[in-house]
């Protein structure tokens, strides 16, 4: 299904969206940051703890990081300051970049079993389909912020994948 090559490719797609959705955001002042906006997680700020939330769950999951404290309906405000909240991403970010250089195709085999709060139940799932799954759910919110960061004024640079610089 997928390769390493393919979490290398979106691990290093994640860190150059991060970093031009945070440095669009950098240049809002705080009010206009946490705006509700009207999306899922309501505000840029909220949307992009979120994204951190989601991040490290899975990445708990993978690679053995400390779980996020509180559920999805807390990730929202799982850092309440704007420079800890970026500090947190480029962080994970790193992490994500340095276990994407760790995963080999043995990795990627078989199912993950771990407990959902959002379903309040166990599930098992290929792995594959998860490390998937959390990079196309970065994706998807980031979309939303996007979409917020462009309604705001904001004008941010390529987001297609077949652009990706090789230097990232």
């Amino acid at each position: 299904m997928i390769t390493p090559d393919y979490i290398a490719t979106m691990s290093r797609y994640n860190l150059l969206q991060n970093n031009m959705i945070y440095d669009a955001a950098d240049v809002m002042d705080e009010d206009s940051r946490r705006l509700d906006r009207g999306a899922f997680f309501g505000s840029i700020h909220g949307t992009l703890c979120h994204i951190l939330w989601a991040d490290t769950i899975w990445m708990s999951r993978f690679d053995g990081w400390d779980a996020p404290e509180g559920g999805i309906p807390d990730s929202p405000g799982m850092v309440a300051d704007w420079a800890e909240l970026r500090a947190a991403r480029r962080a994970a970010d790193a992490r994500i970049g340095d276990w994407s250089g760790r995963v080999r195709s043995r990795d990627l085999e078989g199912d993950l079993t771990w407990y959902s709060g959002a379903l309040g139940k166990e599930m098992t799932r290929p792995r594959a389909m998860l490390i998937t799954h959390m990079f196309n759910h970065q994706t998807h919110h980031r979309g939303q912020v996007h979409a917020m960061l462009t309604a705001a004024g904001a004008r941010l640079g390529a987001t297609d994948l077949p652009f990706l610089p090789e230097d990232v």
